[in-house]
């Protein structure tokens, strides 16, 4: 059985955000946001939750995903793994929610959910009164709405505090290190942006994917309810199943900016570089650019406190100067 994802007791504590973020680990917070209105009027009916919003919506067009009822509502691709096995829709959250409300009528409905809504953008309303206490009001929240959806194991560069205002959640994480085991999809070809994992967690007999079950073995599992949330560390990797016909996550994404706002929004282009320079290498040149990597990047010991501090140039603490003379040097290798 998966262990229980650790909680966190959030009793307005000033400091909230840093001890939770310092943990570096998954953390369950019960009831985080359970003073929102709409978790209120999720608790009355799935009706008086969907009024609520629609009277917020602005109109706005967002991406949704409609999945046919024999993939069990489970985002991926078709068996043949040539093409997505859902069809992509541009509606209004009042759309999604009417259409939402007509299947939650239906046995064995097809699967459809609302995308990574920017708040600001469909539902500004919502943003008065639907805050995270300890969040700073610059991180803007998305909105993901749908029925019995489930997203595969996926992982972002992002702190991540996610809240659910409606439905239940089932949150299956897994730590770093396990990308070995979760046979994640092409980088290129990703049914929502962020590359998958092409097992099915409910199919670790699957011969395809002999390693999931070492995965498995060292998942973190929590069901969230209705102002409940859940704090996700960068790169830890979240499958995500929604459980009622009727569901709604309002999540806040940031990151600790560095390099006087020289480094990229994403550094996935470092990953695609990476496959690119050294993927194809002899299998001894492959191993000494990791030694140099491990020795530069990735290895806890500083590979400059043998170099007098001012002359640590690009291996020392990035200003301003730094960081655009590295940048500029990146472009002319390029």
């Amino acid at each position: 059985m998966p262990a229980p994802i650790e909680e966190f007791r959030y009793d307005g504590q000033a400091d909230a955000l840093d001890q939770i973020v310092s943990r570096e680990r998954p953390l369950v917070i019960r009831g985080l946001v359970k003073h929102w209105p709409i978790v209120a009027l999720a608790g009355e009916s799935n009706q008086a939750f969907a009024s609520r919003l629609a009277s917020l919506d602005n109109g706005t067009i967002v991406d949704a995903l409609l999945i046919p009822p024999e993939e069990e509502g489970v985002v991926g691709y078709r068996a043949d793994g040539e093409a997505f096995n859902f069809s992509h829709h541009r509606v209004s959250v009042t759309q999604g929610l009417q259409r939402l409300l007509q299947l939650a009528q239906q046995d064995n409905a097809p699967g459809l959910a609302m995308q990574s809504a920017p708040v600001a953008g469909c539902l500004p309303g919502l943003l008065e009164d639907h805050a995270v206490p300890f969040l700073d009001t610059a991180i803007k929240p998305r909105v993901w709405i749908g029925n019995q959806v489930t997203t595969p194991a996926h992982f972002d560069e992002f702190h991540n505090i996610a809240c659910v205002a409606c439905g239940g959640r089932r949150f299956t994480l897994f730590a770093p290190e396990q990308v070995r085991n979760l046979y994640v999809g092409p980088l290129d070809f990703a049914p929502t942006g962020a590359a998958i994992s092409m097992a099915r967690l409910d199919r670790p007999e699957d011969p395809r994917f002999p390693r999931l079950k070492l995965a498995l073995a060292q998942a973190q599992v929590a069901d969230l309810a209705p102002g409940d949330a859940i704090y996700i560390p960068p790169m830890w990797w979240h499958h995500v199943t929604s459980l009622g016909k009727l569901n709604a996550l309002v999540n806040y994404w940031w990151r600790k900016e560095q390099g006087a706002g020289l480094v990229p929004q994403t550094r996935l282009g470092g990953l695609l570089h990476c496959i690119l320079l050294f993927k194809s290498l002899p299998a001894a040149e492959r191993a000494a650019w990791r030694e140099l990597l491990d020795h530069y990047v990735f290895g806890d010991e500083d590979p400059a406190a043998h170099i007098p501090e001012a002359r640590r140039g690009w291996l020392g603490e990035l200003d301003a100067e730094q960081s655009g003379k590295l940048l500029e040097r990146i472009r002319r290798y390029l």
